[in-house]
């Protein structure tokens, strides 16, 4: 007699509601915006188009954005080589250097750049007076600072999992370790360091604060000038959308380097380890470069904060700096929350019920983070004035931008956890009567809390940090902690800016380090 099966249940709102949710936060208002941009007539929309400084926008933002990349690859490779593939002693207090400076957000790094030259910046004290940088050197350092560990953590990653026989075999044809490395090695890092490489990008052409301190003008700088000075919104809104289109092209390349690649290993066989190139004379040098690494990116910005603290601290409004923190988090941890219960349908649907819909769903969620901030705002306050301008300049706007912005963020833990659940579990709670919800929360939903938690940290991390849509979507006398280290280093005022950087850093080590102990 066959086995009867489990009638699959069919799919209900509280599934698919969620997800049509996000799916209309996130294109309705690019669709405001692009309704918008064609407000235009058609000579002034010529004239808005064909202006030089567009081109010289692109120009910026593209070399800009190869920079950082080339400058953190130039970081990220060799110390996620030296962690996994040498006989490095310190392994993990090399890898926590390379994670840290997550902690350090764009903006901080840039301010720490500008408080530690100039004549009266930590250097001077030391009798070494140089220039505050700027303009494409400044952001270059600063966001390569910033950027490199998303690239060393993707690389670590994957040189930890590399099958070791590859290699083997390759020495066995009588290649050296350097041709080992080139020929076997390198070709299977290609899809962690375009995954790597995609962040840093997003990341790069969604920056406003480091680019706005420094004073270099790319396109998310010209999208806030243009919409906060000049009051040209359709000037504004095509920007966003010459943005948009940068990302979209940018996005579709990675997909295309990738398209038709296998690395997995197709074969058993018992597991070896990986033979560990000896350092030598070289030790001297590795050690120094992650010395270097270390203090550029997290000795750096502590020092340069420490000293304007302790230059000024009675420069320094600690009131207001409560003030800020409390804004900070009663903006953070509701959109933190909210992402991920979002998460959980678009996740569940994704890995439980595959589907073109669904996989259409969860792509909705990963456009909203790779959709640049400042464009994504511009398109929320679009939509707002258009649609519901009850929602201006509201908290629960600024909750939701924050929720749909880092949606994605939250989907990726829980749909790992989800992978780790047995379905049958809740097939069994189903066929004891339970009815399908029920039969979720009480089987599978205990297995995803520690995805939910790193969700929840991920989110609040990241809206924590958050600057161009907190600046673009905040209720009025609202101040982060990111608005005030932004707003007292554009002004020169580092004693100002330092208690709300110190407070940022120290409130995301915790938070990383809490990623670390649980991813």
């Amino acid at each position: 007699m066959p086995t009867p099966t489990l009638r699959r249940p069919r799919l209900r709102p509280y599934l698919w509601g969620p997800a049509a949710l996000v799916a209309a936060g996130v294109l309705v208002p690019l669709g405001y915006l692009l309704v918008r941009a064609f407000e235009a007539e058609p000579e002034e929309l010529a004239a808005l188009l064909l202006r030089w400084r567009n081109v010289r926008l692109l120009g910026n933002t593209l070399g800009l954005t190869a920079g950082v990349l080339a400058a953190a690859t130039a970081l990220a490779l060799p110390l996620a080589w030296l962690v996994t593939r040498t006989d490095l002693r310190g392994a993990r207090v090399v890898t926590l250097l390379g994670v840290l400076p997550l902690a350090v957000p764009g903006y901080v790094m840039a301010y720490a750049l500008l408080g530690l030259a100039g004549t009266n910046g930590l250097l001077a004290q030391v009798g070494v007076v140089w220039p505050r940088p700027s303009g494409y050197g400044g952001a270059l350092v600063a966001l390569t600072l910033y950027t490199f560990p998303y690239l060393f953590l993707n690389l670590r990653t994957v040189l930890l999992g590399l099958d070791p026989s590859l290699e083997e075999a390759a020495r066995s044809l009588g290649y050296r370790e350097r041709e080992v490395a080139r020929r076997v090695v390198l070709p299977q890092l290609r899809p962690a360091y375009l995954a790597g490489a995609l962040l840093v990008v997003l990341h790069v052409l969604g920056d406003f604060g480091v680019v706005s301190l420094m004073r270099f003008e790319t396109f998310s700088y010209a999208i806030y000038l243009q919409y906060a000075a000049a009051l040209d919104r359709v000037y504004a809104a095509w920007l966003a959308l010459m943005l948009l289109g940068l990302t979209g092209a940018l996005l579709v390349l990675e997909a295309r380097l990738l398209k038709g690649r296998l690395y997995a290993r197709t074969g058993g066989g018992a597991a070896r380890r990986v033979r560990r190139t000896a350092l030598g004379r070289w030790r001297i040098l590795a050690y120094g470069f992650v010395a270097l690494v270390g203090l550029a990116g997290i000795g750096l910005p502590v020092a340069t904060i420490l000293f304007w603290l302790g230059r000024g601290a009675e420069a320094a409004a600690w009131g207001d700096l409560g003030a800020a923190l409390w804004d900070s988090a009663r903006a953070s941890l509701p959109a933190a929350l909210l992402a991920a219960a979002l998460a959980v349908p678009i996740a569940y649907l994704g890995v439980r019920r595959p589907s073109a819909p669904s996989r259409l769903m969860e792509r909705v969620a990963y456009l909203g983070y790779a959709t640049p901030p400042l464009a994504f705002a511009l398109a929320l306050v679009v939509f707002s004035l258009a649609a519901a301008p009850f929602l201006y300049q509201t908290l629960a706007l600024l909750v939701g931008a924050y929720a749909l912005h880092f949606l994605a963020e939250a989907v990726g833990p829980v749909r790992s956890a989800l992978y780790q659940a047995p379905p049958r579990l809740e097939e069994a709670a189903r066929a004891l009567g339970r009815p399908p919800a029920a039969a979720f929360f009480a089987a599978t939903f205990p297995l995803l809390r520690r995805g939910l938690g790193v969700s929840v940290a991920f989110v609040f991390l990241s809206a924590l940090k958050e600057l161009p849509l907190t600046f673009l979507l905040s209720p009025l006398g609202f101040r982060t902690l990111a608005m005030g280290v932004w707003g007292a280093a554009g002004e020169a005022l580092f004693s100002v800016a330092a208690p709300y950087a110190l407070v940022l850093i120290l409130t995301s080590s915790l938070l990383v380090g809490l990623l670390l102990r649980d991813t």
